[in-house]
């Protein structure tokens, strides 16, 4: 089985080299990027398993760089590893589309099992039920096998997260999703994704798959529960 590819875009050369070293004892092969333009062009030109991205950098910076990778449909699982703690940060990278975000200092060994969850989860991701093959709900189309979403036909552009999010209410079927469940589920153990961060990923599906997002027919609110999708 071919050894999952890494990407450390960070410009402390020196952090940049312990975290390869670290990785490459973990077997995983490991390119890195001290300059967000350099990662673009890489992330462009090759495919990864994974990219750990540090939000400081010269050039395009991390943030800019992330919505750009999304913007472009790649879906390459992102871990934000940053000095930058503060949660309109945590907040703003996840609705860019991140997987995880860890803040320097850090464990390594807390970002080797995040990376290794990451990687599980993606190389696994949750196939729907017989019964879920083609949903349909108003004029909204998914299609899983394609990890696609269909609005009249078209092809609406959802970041990982929030494909996920909707995932993850279709397999309810109507039942109510609690946001610590949702959090969980389609976050993975991270302590630091904050429930305000399951209400901006929901925000952001009503304006892409509702016909009116300020009152949804679909994704709704339950109050004091959480979530739920309504099908036709």
């Amino acid at each position: 089985m071919t050894s999952p590819r890494i990407l450390i875009v960070e410009d402390n050369q020196n952090l940049a080299y312990g975290l390869k070293n670290n990785l490459e004892i973990e077997g995983y092969v490991v390119m890195t990027a001290a300059d967000g333009n350099v990662a673009q062009a890489l992330v462009q030109e090759q495919r990864f398993s994974l990219i750990v991205l540090d939000l400081m950098l010269p050039g395009l910076d991390g943030f800019s760089l992330l919505r750009a990778m999304r913007a472009e449909g790649i879906q390459t699982p992102v871990l934000i590893l940053t000095a930058r703690d503060e949660e309109i940060d945590r907040v703003r990278g996840f609705r860019f589309g991140a997987d995880q975000y860890l803040t320097k200092p850090f464990s390594v060994l807390e970002l080797l099992a995040r990376i290794e969850s990451l990687l599980r989860r993606w190389r696994t991701d949750a196939r729907p039920p017989a019964d879920l093959e083609t949903p349909v709900f108003g004029d909204v189309t998914v299609i899983p096998k394609a990890r696609e979403v269909r609005r009249n036909g078209r092809v609406v552009a959802l970041a990982p997260k929030e494909y996920d999010l909707l995932m993850a209410l279709l397999a309810r079927k109507g039942a109510v999703a609690p946001r610590l469940e949702l959090i969980q589920e389609v976050w993975g153990y991270a302590g630091d994704v904050l429930t305000r961060t399951v209400d901006t990923h929901i925000g952001e599906l009503r304006k892409k798959l509702e016909a009116d997002p300020v009152h949804p027919k679909h994704i709704l609110t339950v109050r004091k529960a959480g979530y739920r999708l309504k099908m036709d």
